[in-house]
């Protein structure tokens, strides 16, 4: 077994090592992983490579990258993620391993293992907040060799998006077992979209983490990060369809799906399974 491989299997020593990364590293990540020195850029994605042995590039659109960012936001070949058809379904927005999931009880849900935090703490607007109150929530958790854009989950308008700027904790369940409130203590986006079919709100929060925390918004042409100074709530009009491109993480992290009451989570979302972009994640009453 690699040194990679045993640290991963000691969540003790898993937390302590990625709560010592500070901030200032995570920015200096986010500029080395854009150098494009073939050297550097060589030595970068080995060492990538090494870290996450289950990083698959044979379906990436390009086999060579200008860089080690370039690698990790990699667009997939044509027909990759295959679009369920179904106009009651609400797809997958990205690839990730289930976590946990179910119907918000009141306005509080499940962080892990009994952890709990609030719609209030994790959206910061009390009306959102009570949208989504009682409704069904799941959190897909992105591993570093994941695809890490993420997609449209049906054909919706966005109408508002909220930058929170917060802290670059690890995601990764060692961390959520210890952390109290992480998700709404982290950098990160709420997406308010309203769908086509049944003119109810999906709220989409995805959530930065360590190393490399920002997030790109297509359809505003804006990447939210520490440094972003702007305003924090957007408001704006976009119409998107089913399965298309919204953005892209620049890290492992996680996204936070909110539904209101009624609709249902299908049968293949149960903790620890994989998930993809594309497959059904909700069901339309």
């Amino acid at each position: 077994m690699t040194l990679v491989e045993r640290i991963g299997r000691r969540p003790t020593l898993n937390f302590w090592l990625t709560r010592r990364v500070p901030r200032r590293v995570s920015r200096f990540m986010a500029w080395f992983s854009q150098v494009e020195n073939p050297l550097v850029r060589a030595a970068s994605i080995r060492a990538f490579r090494l870290f996450n042995p289950e990083l698959d590039l044979r379906e990436a659109r390009k086999t060579r990258f200008a860089s080690l960012h370039d690698c990790f936001v990699r667009e997939l070949k044509e027909g990759a993620r295959p679009i369920d058809p179904d106009p009651r379904v609400l797809i997958s927005p990205c690839d990730a391993v289930v976590g946990a999931s179910g119907r918000i009880q009141g306005t509080e849900l499940i962080q892990a293992k009994g952890r709990t935090y609030t719609l209030e703490d994790l959206l910061l607007e009390p009306e959102w907040a009570r949208s989504c109150a009682g409704g069904r929530y799941v959190t897909l958790r992105l591993k570093a060799s994941m695809y890490h854009r993420f997609h449209a989950p049906h054909d919706c308008r966005v109408e508002a998006v909220r930058y929170v700027p917060g802290e670059t904790w690890n995601v990764n369940p060692p961390a959520l077992e210890r952390v109290p409130r992480l998700f709404a203590r982290n950098e990160r986006a709420v997406l308010r979209a309203r769908l086509d079919a049944a003119g109810c709100v999906v709220t989409m929060v995805p959530v930065a983490a360590v190393l490399v925390a920002s997030i790109r918004l297509h359809f505003l042409d804006l990447l939210l990060h520490a440094r972003y100074r702007g305003p924090r709530l957007l408001e704006c009009d976009v119409a998107l369809r089913k399965g298309q491109e919204m953005g892209w993480f620049q890290h492992g992290s996680t996204m936070i799906v909110l539904a209101p009451d009624g609709l249902e989570l299908t049968a293949n979302v149960r903790p620890g399974a994989v998930i993809r972009m594309g497959q059904p994640l909700l069901r339309l009453p």
